[in-house]
């Protein structure tokens, strides 16, 4: 108690010295450097070292637009002969970015920062004006790099964000409603963040500390100074910061920079499994003692998890070592490794725990694609729904891979990124149904179940 009160007496002492005027200097009243003999903590020598690594990001572009909501349905335009070309408009963007490597140029940002940009300029704490480079960009993380001038540049140290903790001191800062740099304070509220919506892999932090639009790409900083997250997100029902806001795990921005990097784009390595949660229902079916995990649902034809020997019905519990709550953990680890890296997967099978290393396999050279044999489809490319797409595991059907614009299959409304999910009122489980089904009806009508985004729809092609 001696000590909260010493800590008042010398604040008010020094609040009594600013009144009088004693502490005042140039015209200006200051705190004195220390209360009680103790120094006032501050972050500002942190600061000074760190803010030189955070930049301003200012992006001009262009994305297709359509006046008329009608414009989009592919039967209007073709019933008033409306061709199929997009009117363009221009974009403008603010936001954030974190210098990695001074030596290089480079840093990171959001995709959604940079997406559709033309130009990139980026302005520095010392007011430096340059013009970037786009090095490669990850949707599915809302990860790009961008590339500067590399000259008198300081780079941020990036911390392992696996020593994370909750409740851990941080700081964000950021170019907010494009006011210039600005920095705010919090803790971290929560770790492993999914299910939001937000991105085809989640994996956030959670901090209170102050994001707002113009902060996606910044840093989220401990206080030693190191890069803990990129913020990226915040929820919030006005669009104002309300405390809640999201960042992307220093370690997963490790792992998509140096992809980005060395290929200018993501190789993801595929397992070829496919989950589902593990419930109450299916731990007492599988006489499991445990309650959370994932369940194999199929294997994949000569993947990797059909080579080491996985299969369905095991149970997943852990990566590398880390306990598995939930199918969406082992998306998110694996879908961040690299083609050809070892992974680990401890399962259960009929009561009895065992660790199963395999080797990621190409996602790419794993999903059967196809051109299918029907007219009404043709300049279509079918596959498999890839692992990495959410739909994958939840929904029955192959996936539009691409359409050539103006085919027969673009006039018939395809567009890629579709999901096929029935033919003929035929449920679609894989391309081999899908295939058959499409081969049987070369001489009849092609009516197809197909799913966009949130909505469903029956679609006859002609």
């Amino acid at each position: 108690m001696k000590k909260w009160t010493g800590w008042l007496s010398g604040i008010a002492a020094a609040a009594l010295a600013l009144t009088l005027g004693t502490a005042a200097r140039d015209g200006e009243a200051v705190l004195p450097p220390a209360i009680d003999g103790a120094a006032l903590p501050s972050l500002a020598p942190m600061l000074d070292k760190v803010t030189p690594a955070v930049v301003n990001i200012a992006t001009e572009g262009h994305v297709q637009i359509r006046n008329n909501p009608l414009l989009n349905d592919p039967f209007f335009r073709r019933f008033f002969n409306i061709p199929d070309e997009a009117l363009e408009r221009k974009t403008q963007s603010l936001g954030s970015g974190v210098i990695v490597d001074a030596e290089r140029g480079l840093v990171v940002t959001n995709n959604h920062v940079i997406a559709n940009a033309d130009q990139i300029s980026v302005k520095l704490r010392d007011g430096r004006n340059l013009e970037a480079q786009l090095v490669g960009t990850d949707p599915d993380t809302d990860v790009a790099v961008i590339k500067i001038p590399a000259k008198d540049l300081t780079a941020l140290r990036l911390a392992d964000s696996e020593k994370l903790l909750v409740g851990d001191f941080v700081v964000a800062i950021g170019n907010p409603f494009g006011l210039g740099q600005t920095v705010t304070s919090g803790i971290i509220s929560a770790l492993a963040r999914s299910g939001l919506g937000i991105g085809e892999y989640e994996n956030y932090i959670q901090t209170d500390a102050s994001i707002n639009p113009g902060n996606s790409g910044g840093a989220l900083v401990n206080l030693r100074g190191e890069l803990v997250g990129i913020n990226t997100a915040i929820f919030s029902q006005s669009g104002g910061n309300i405390g809640i806001g999201f960042a992307i795990p220093s370690n997963n921005v490790r792992q998509v920079t140096d992809q980005l990097v060395d290929y200018g784009e993501v190789k993801r390595g595929s397992v070829g499994i496919s989950l589902q949660d593990l419930n109450p229902d299916l731990a007492q079916a599988f006489n499991l003692e445990i309650k959370q995990g994932a369940v194999i649902v199929s294997v994949a034809p000569q993947s990797p998890a059909d080579k080491a020997g996985l299969q369905p019905g095991d149970v997943v519990v852990a990566v590398n070592g880390k306990p598995v709550t939930a199918a969406a953990d082992i998306r998110n680890n694996v879908g961040l490794l690299r083609v050809g890296e070892k992974v680990t997967l401890t399962t259960m099978r009929n009561g009895e725990r065992g660790d199963v290393t395999l080797v990621l396999g190409d996602r790419a050279e794993e999903t059967d694609r196809s051109s299918p044999q029907n007219p009404r489809l043709a300049g279509a490319t079918v596959g498999n729904i890839p692992e990495d797409s959410p739909a994958y595991g939840r929904i029955s059907g192959v996936v539009i891979v691409d359409v050539e614009r103006g085919s027969r299959a673009w006039r018939n409304g395809l567009r890629p990124g579709d999901i096929i999910t029935s033919v003929n009122r035929v449920q679609v489980k894989d391309m081999d149904v899908f295939l058959d089904l499409v081969k049987r009806s070369n001489n009849g009508q092609l009516l197809v179940g197909v799913r966009r985004g949130n909505g469903a729809a029956f679609m006859v092609l002609k």
